[in-house]
């Protein structure tokens, strides 16, 4: 990943975490009241981002860049996996909330 060393280890652990079929990790990520924005889909709470997880195919990530910005941290990546349409590049997953222990607020758009 690039500039790993000013990239929160909350959001390192989310991309190690999101690959993978174990999901219960990642799933403790989130607080209980998250929203995950994907495009033009929102899921609040952490009942509806694990029905989102249910729908989404496991993807592996390339990250390509990482930018601290007045709004969070934005990584962008290439998604890759079992889906129609990849892999697809340039990918953008905004965290726009979060702290040490969960994110509260993701925005995932290209």
């Amino acid at each position: 990943m690039p500039e790993a060393t000013s990239t929160p280890e909350i959001i390192r652990r989310y991309f190690e975490l999101a690959s993978q079929p174990d999901a219960e990790p990642y799933f403790a990520l989130f607080a209980d009241d998250a929203v995950v924005e994907d495009e033009d889909r929102t899921h609040v709470g952490l009942d509806a981002i694990r029905a989102w997880r249910a729908d989404v195919p496991l993807v592996t990530y390339e990250i390509t860049d990482v930018e601290q910005t007045g709004v969070g941290t934005v990584v962008t990546a290439t998604i890759s996996g079992d889906f129609p349409g990849s892999p697809v590049a340039g990918l953008r997953f905004r965290f726009e909330d979060y702290d040490d222990r969960h994110i509260r607020r993701l925005r995932i758009a290209p």
